[in-house]
Parts: C-alpha cells; sequence; structure tokens
C-alpha cells in the first residue's frame, strides 16, 4: 500500500514539470517511474516485466493485426504468469513479482486485442471496442509508458493504451493546454481510500485469516462460526478496497479524466475501481461485484465474455469467464472453488430476483413497510455468504478452506442447493400462470 501511496510524488512530478513536455520525455518519465516502484519493490525481478513487455512489442510489430497475434500473446502472457505462481507460490498470502505481472498480462493481452481492433471496419466494432482500437502499431516507448504507468502498475486499474495515449497527448484535462483541477477530487478519493485502510487496519488483527483453522473457532456455537465469516470478510475486503480507492493517483495526473456529465460537471471516474457507496449499501450479489475491481471486471467482460459469443450459450460463455478469472488469480484449489461459488450463487440470484419481479405478492412486500426489516435480513444473507466463497479464496489450499467448511456444516453449499431446487415451485405458486408462461417463452 506504501507503493501504491508513492504514485502520488510521480504525478505531482508529472503535472509540474512533465505536462507541457514532447511524448517522448512524457514515455520515459512513465517508464522510469515505474520502473523504479518495481526495482524499489521487487529488485532484480522486475526484468519478469522487461521480457513480457518486450517479447509483446514484438508480437505486435512481427506478426501484425491478426488473430494469431491475439493468441500468441493470450497464451505467452497467461504461460508466463501461470509460470511464475507454479514457482513462487506458498500458502500464504505473498507479495512478489507476480502480483503486479497478473495486472500487466491483463494490460498486454489487452493491447493485442485493441491492435487487432483497429484493423476491423467501425461497423463490426461495439462501442467499447472503438473507444481501445488502435489505428496503428504503438512504438517501444508508448509500449513501456503504458505498462509501466506508475498509476496503475502495481495493483491496476486497468486502462487502455488509447487512453494512455490521450492523457500523453494532453486531451485528458478539465483546462485544455493546462494540468487538470484535479487536486480537490485526488484527494478526495485519497482520503477515502485513506479511511478504508483505517478500518482494515484496525479490525484485521481482531479478525485473522488464522483463527479459521484454531481449535478454538471449532469450539464457538455454530451462529458464531457464521457471524465470524460475516464480519471477517467485510473487514478483509478493505484490504482490497483500500488500495482501489487510492487511485487518486490516476485522478491526479488526468487519466481519471472522464469528461462531463448532463450538467455540465467534470467527471473524474474513468479509472474508479470502486463504487464504494454502492459496495457499502447494495444488498445483492451481483450489485457488490457491478461495484468491487470495476475496470478488471469490464476488461474480462469486453475481452473474454463478450468475444465467447460464438459459444452460443451465455452460461458456457460465463463459466468460462469465471475460470479464466479463477486461474489468472492463481493456481491453488482455493481460487477454482471461489468462483464456482460465485458462478453459482449469482445465477441462483437471478432466479430469485426475477421470481420477486414477476410475482405480485412478493413485489409488493417489498414495497411495504416491511422492506426495512427485510432489507437487514437480505444484508446478513448478503454479507454471510458474501464472505462464504472468500474463505477458500483467502486461505488457498484444500486441506484449510475444507476444514472451515466442515465447521460451518457447508452451510452456503446447502443453502443455494436448496435455493436453486425450490424457486421453481415458489414460481408455480406465487407467480400468475400468465406471467410464468411469458417468462417460460423468454
Amino acid at each position: 500500500r506504501h507503493s501504491e501511496l508513492s504514485g502520488y510524488p510521480f504525478a505531482m512530478l508529472y503535472r509540474s514539470y512533465f505536462f507541457h513536455q514532447s511524448p517522448t520525455v512524457v514515455h520515459l518519465f512513465h517508464t522510469m517511474s515505474g520502473l523504479i516502484l518495481a526495482a524499489f519493490n521487487f529488485g532484480s525481478q522486475l526484468y519478469h516485466s522487461a521480457v513480457c513487455v518486450g517479447v509483446q512489442f514484438l508480437l505486435l510489430r512481427l506478426m501484425g493485426r491478426t488473430l494469431t497475434t491475439v493468441l500468441t500473446s493470450f497464451s505467452f502472457q497467461m504461460v508466463y504468469l501461470l509460470c511464475g505462481y507454479y514457482y513462487t507460490a506458498t500458502d500464504q498470502y505473498d507479495i512478489k513479482w507476480t502480483m503486479p505481472h497478473c495486472v500487466l498480462a491483463l494490460k498486454l493481452i489487452g493491447l493485442s486485442f485493441d491492435y487487432y481492433d483497429g484493423g476491423k471496419e467501425p461497423p463490426q466494432l461495439s462501442a467499447e471496442q472503438k473507444k481501445g482500437a488502435l489505428s496503428k502499431v504503438p512504438s517501444l516507448l508508448e509500449v513501456c509508458g503504458f505498462s509501466y504507468f506508475y498509476g496503475g502498475f502495481l495493483v491496476g486499474p486497468q486502462f487502455t493504451l488509447r487512453s494512455y495515449q490521450r492523457l500523453v497527448s494532453g486531451e485528458l484535462t478539465d483546462c485544455p493546454g493546462q494540468p487538470p483541477n484535479s487536486v480537490f477530487p485526488a484527494l478526495k478519493r485519497f482520503l477515502l481510500g485513506l479511511s478504508c485502510l483505517t478500518i482494515y487496519t484496525i479490525g484485521s488483527p481482531f479478525y485473522p485469516d488464522s483463527y479459521f483453522l484454531t481449535d478454538g473457532y471449532e469450539a464457538q456455537p455454530f451462529w458464531y462460526r457464521c457471524v465470524y465469516i460475516l464480519i471477517w470478510a467485510k473487514i478483509s475486503l478493505y484490504k482490497y478496497v483500500s488500495c482501489w480507492v487510492i487511485e487518486g493517483v490516476c485522478i491526479l495526473c488526468g487519466l481519471g479524466y472522464n469528461g462531463q456529465d448532463e450538467k455540465g460537471t467534470h467527471q473524474w471516474d474513468a479509472c474508479a475501481n470502486m463504487r464504494v457507496w454502492q459496495y457499502e449499501t447494495t444488498p445483492l450479489f451481483t450489485g457488490t461485484i457491478a461495484s468491487f475491481n470495476i475496470n478488471t471486471n469490464a476488461w474480462v467482460a469486453r475481452h473474454v465474455f463478450k468475444r465467447l459469443k460464438f459459444l452460443g450459450n451465455k452460461m458456457a460463455s460465463q463459466m468460462a469467464t469465471l475460470l479464466f478469472l479463477a486461474v489468472w488469480h492463481g493456481l491453488h484449489s482455493g481460487y477454482i472453488l471461489c468462483f464456482s461459488l460465485e458462478f453459482i450463487i449469482v445465477n441462483v440470484e437471478r432466479k430469485a430476483m426475477a421470481l420477486v419481479n414477476d410475482s405480485p405478492l412478493l413485489t409488493r412486500l417489498v414495497s411495504s413497510p416491511l422492506y426495512p426489516l427485510l432489507y437487514v435480513v437480505q444484508q446478513f444473507l448478503h454479507w454471510l455468504f458474501m464472505g462464504y466463497p472468500l474463505v477458500p479464496f483467502c486461505l488457498f489450499t484444500y486441506d484449510k478452506w475444507l476444514k472451515v467448511y466442515s465447521s460451518v456444516y457447508f452451510c452456503g453449499h446447502v443453502f443455494f442447493f436448496i435455493a436453486y431446487l425450490i424457486i421453481p415451485y415458489f414460481r408455480m405458486v406465487l407467480v400468475p400462470r400468465k406471467a410464468g408462461d411469458v417468462k417460460k417463452e423468454k
């Protein structure tokens, strides 16, 4: 986290001395800044990123705008990352060169997709693809500056080379020709991230991961074990929230500039990786997912999920996308289980929400004065079962997460399996026949 904070001095240097410099000088500044961060954190192991950046540039230059380039880039970057996991991973949370490298791998794979898209006719591209499509092959300096940009090198966020080019050309500012008036928006975001970091720093010693594996945890009543998972998950996730909210660096230098809204107010959320208010208040699993690690989710949606349309099955595309995310995180079994549970939970929730929307009785109930009580219950279940798949994500190995799940009698698996089975019967009872028939036709 201190390394993320170290991006702020570089952003101030950029605003003060490099904003009006030539693109070549700016690319060099961003590259050297990122290399300094890499060397400070990982020493000589920064050569891993240099190798992958160099190979990616050669692929674009030598193989051109072909599907072969995309597949080769995807294969090389993922195999290199997975080999890194294989040789360096332990059963603990590892702060090694693979941590920023997983972010870099997505950047470089996305770069190959964007270069490939730049060779297509505009009608063949979606609105998202048009924004990222590259009209010509980038220079080595551009690729290096983009890869090592200090605002996203260590933990993200993800952004396109096209956005980076607009930053270097001075387009991303609310004052044409001048550094952006972004100090106050960046400060607000920084203070919010600092608040989240404070919550995690204070709370995590009271709810450590290690307590799950003690005899003391198993000796507690069942309700206590469940509540512990709930509170532990809420506090543990602030570890990630704090890192992603401190993207004030991107706001400060201008990369976070997102134009004006309908009222003419300047927006600074182009790189926002968290919607904190939504994250804190939504009672839905899908709402939490939509507010969490936004840019990585958008990257995966754009470059994996939507490009699997040829499978002809949305659920198959979703399963393949979550499998990619699990493998991208690492080789531990806990990642596979976590994203498998996400698939199950999200699909059960969608069925439940469709039932509520289609049932006049349930629709009236959620609009009644009882809703505040229902909201509290829903939030309890929401965070309990947000914590449930987080257990294997944080404990990593089979022997650890199985011990915890056994101690709570696999309650999450049981709950969502039963919910999946009984929702169709509730639909038969609670949804008028005509509405039910329409639903089936859809």
